[in-house]
């Protein structure tokens, strides 16, 4: 476990830096070019991005962040 101090201006920069990285993400996602792999992967990077995000962001700003879980399966393709 690792802690960080951080003052208010950084919090706001890793929360923009964040919320940037993740709307690139979910529009990555939606793109039907990307092999289903690939969006696993990036589907777990955004995990990620997000667990860090609830630790610097208020709820209502985590509630428009939040994906539906889905099965990025092959044979789960409807």
């Amino acid at each position: 476990m690792l802690g960080l101090l951080i003052n208010d201006k950084e919090k706001m920069e890793l929360e923009y830096l964040l919320k940037r990285e993740m709307d690139e993400i979910l529009f990555d996602l939606q793109d039907d070019r990307i092999d289903h792999l690939v969006k696993r992967a990036i589907n777990e990077k955004y995990n990620i991005l997000f667990r860090l995000f609830k630790r610097v962001s208020t709820e209502e700003e985590c509630l428009m962040y939040m994906r539906v879980k889905t099965n990025l399966t092959k044979g789960n393709q409807s």
